[in-house]
Formats: C-alpha cells, sequence, structure tokens
C-alpha cells in the first residue's frame, strides 16, 4: 500500500508495505531491483513475512507495476499465474482507474454482464463501492481471543449515489445484499466510522466476529473462506456459526471448490 503520490517524471519514493516469502533470509537495507524504472528497499521487518520498505520508481508508477510484476494469486492457489488470469481474476465491473488492490473481490468473479442484466431487469438495484484490498486479508487469525486480533486498515470509497440509494432501500425495507466481504466492510466500515452511511472516502478496520451487529448488510453473496480467518468471522456473525459450520460440511461432502476460484454461497436476510 503506497503512501504517497505516484505520478510525474523524475525519480520518485513512497512508504510502502509488503509480503516477502524470502523475508527470512533478507536483511534491512537490501534492495530488490525489478529492472530499471522500479526497486524496493527492506526498511523494517515484520511479522510473517511483512516487511516495510521504500519503494523508488521512474515514470508512471501503474506501468512500473504492470512490467515488472504479475496478477497476484492469493498464497491458496499454490500455482504461478498464467496470462489467463489478467482477464480471469477480474470482476466485470472493475475499474481500470481504481488500481490498487493486491487481490480480487472474489465474489464478484460469479457475476456476468449478462447476470447483472437480467437483475436489473427483475427489479433488483446495484450500486458499487470501491475497497483497496491490502495484504492483510491473507493473513489468519493466530490469538486464541479473536479480541485480541489485530484487523488490517484499507481504504474505502462509497459514491455519493450508493449511500443514498441503499438509505432509501433501508427505509422501504428492501433487504440490502452485498457481494463479497470487501462491500460489507466498506459498508459497516463507513457506518462505524461516520455513524451513518454517507458518501465517504477513509481507511476502515472493522472486526465482524460473532457477538457484532450488522447496521447496513442484511444477506451475502460470498465465497468459501480459509479457515481461522477473518472472513470466516465476518460470515458467522451475519448467519450463525452452527449454520455456517453447517454450510461448510455440506460444501465438503458435496465436492464444492473453495477459496477465489472457487464456488459462492448467498447467506439470505
Amino acid at each position: 500500500v503506497v503512501e504517497a503520490g505516484g505520478q510525474g517524471p523524475g525519480r520518485r519514493t513512497a512508504a510502502a508495505g509488503g509480503l516477502l516469502r524470502a523475508g527470512g533470509r533478507l536483511k534491512p537495507g537490501e534492495e530488490l531491483s525489478f529492472g530499471a524504472s522500479i526497486a524496493v528497499k527492506l526498511v523494517r521487518q515484520g511479522e510473517f513475512g511483512h516487511w516495510d520498505v521504500e519503494l523508488s520508481w521512474e515514470g508512471d508508477l501503474a506501468a512500473c507495476y504492470a512490467r515488472a510484476g504479475s496478477v497476484p494469486l492469493p498464497p491458496s492457489s499454490r500455482r504461478l499465474p498464467v496470462e489467463a488470469d489478467l482477464d480471469r481474476y477480474q470482476t466485470v465491473y472493475a475499474r481500470p482507474e481504481k488500481t490498487g488492490s493486491v487481490a480480487a473481490p472474489t465474489a464478484g468473479l460469479h457475476f456476468t454482464e449478462d447476470l447483472r442484466a437480467r437483475l436489473l431487469e427483475r427489479g433488483f438495484g446495484w450500486k458499487e463501492v470501491t475497497l483497496y484490498v491490502g495484504y492483510g486479508t491473507f493473513s489468519p487469525v493466530r490469538c486464541e481471543n479473536i479480541l485480541d486480533h489485530a484487523m488490517h486498515a484499507e481504504l474505502v470509497e462509497v459514491p455519493e449515489e450508493t449511500a443514498e440509494a441503499v438509505n432509501q432501500a433501508r427505509r422501504e425495507g428492501r433487504p440490502v445484499i452485498a457481494v463479497g466481504t470487501t462491500s460489507v466492510r466498506s459498508l459497516e466500515g463507513c457506518r462505524a466510522a461516520c455513524g451513518r452511511l454517507q458518501a465517504w472516502k477513509g481507511f476502515t478496520d472493522i472486526f465482524l466476529y460473532p457477538g457484532k451487529e450488522f447496521r447496513v448488510v442484511d444477506g451475502l453473496v460470498t465465497n468459501f473462506h480459509l479457515p481461522k480467518s477473518s472472513l470466516v468471522m465476518l460470515v458467522s456473525a451475519l448467519a450463525g456459526r452452527e449454520r455456517i459450520l453447517e454450510a461448510y460440511r455440506q460444501a465438503v461432502a458435496a465436492g464444492y471448490r473453495f477459496f477465489s476460484y472457487g464456488d459462492a454461497m448467498f447467506i439470505r436476510p
């Protein structure tokens, strides 16, 4: 997550954070180069592969990423990305100008343009939010007491028209269905930060677990998540722990696919 701007000519630097699988063999002060236009200097090592780094680049930062990087498939994929992932690991409603996430909102991968059109024809509303998924999304909950878990913060953008449409639906008693846990964190994080759902841009570190009350979202379309993750706790908070465990047991018995390129469930209001 870059903490400074990245446009314009000349060499630029910014503080950033990331994950390094070979972090144990590296030391602060070492520099990793990804061609002539972009480099990473290691600053401080954290826990579980996390590093604070200084990013330096020349030219357009997004172009540098495109040349030096690859599709950031999650660790659960256990394979290297291929060219087809450029399209497959992207929702049909993604905005090219809103780059910055380290993972796709995978529940959205189930929605095609045709499916969206059919939903609109049947009277469903469709509004969007933006959450820039951070690398903390891959971190499991390692604490015995979940209240000790330090939740990662992610940047959220809630447009005014989305806030107005959701508030109108709630006034009229119509259910609000989120597509993906990212949408849940966006809406509930905005509500927690502002006291009401409104146009907002800011960071949220909201942690939703059993016992927490949902103020905005009534239902959810979501994939099957990794065990011991904050996402499993989020869906358990919405649907109830026993219902989620039973759904997962049925999914395993039926051979459903899990994780990013997997199947989805619909948690009804």
